[in-house]
């Protein structure tokens, strides 16, 4: 089977069911946003050399990973998918209290930085963030199910966390961030 199509060379690509739609369609950004993300979760996998550290949280990045497929096929899907669970954000937020629990209690913002994992889970955040946004974008024109929106939402929670997570068991500070008022003060 080859890889390449030339179905797309038109500038339109197939939705789950066969329709087409422009490559540039809310829809295509939407999940195109996940895709990266996904992507991304790969290579901070990947560059996590802590062996203890990988060993705890590469299932849970690769269950995240399944998921995210789910949610690139409901946004692909232009019937109203529901491919998220309330189990799988009720998960996350699992993680996220466990994980929160060990962490020092915040004072004030932090900066994206400390350990170079810490800084990917970061990125991871941001990019979550972006895709949350084309997906309420989406939703506004067209439904999607009801619970991909938290469950990105938590999401993004979640990877904030790790990055938290990362520098403590890694042994960094967060940066915290300071106000330039408050250094002109």
């Amino acid at each position: 089977m080859k890889i390449y199509t030339k179905s797309g060379d038109t500038g339109n690509t197939s939705l789950v069911g066969g329709s087409k739609t422009p490559k540039d369609d809310e829809r295509v950004d939407a999940y195109g946003e996940i895709d990266e993300l996904n992507s991304f979760i790969g290579l901070v996998v990947s560059r996590i050399e802590d062996k203890p550290l990988l060993d705890e949280l590469k299932d849970k990045l690769t269950f995240i990973q399944n998921l995210l497929f789910e949610v690139g096929t409901g946004l692909a899907t232009p019937t109203l998918t529901e491919t998220i669970k309330k189990e799988d954000i009720d998960t996350i937020e699992k993680w996220i209290d466990t994980y929160s629990e060990t962490l020092p209690a915040l004072q004030s913002f932090i900066l994206p930085g400390g350990s170079e994992v810490a800084a990917r889970f970061h990125v991871l955040r941001t990019i979550t963030r972006r895709a949350e946004r084309r997906i309420v974008k989406l939703n506004n024109d067209q439904p999607i199910s009801s619970l991909m929106i938290p469950f990105i939402n938590r999401l993004s929670d979640l990877f904030f966390v790790l990055a938290r997570y990362s520098n403590f068991r890694l042994g960094y500070n967060d940066v915290v961030w300071t106000s330039r008022q408050k250094k002109e003060s």
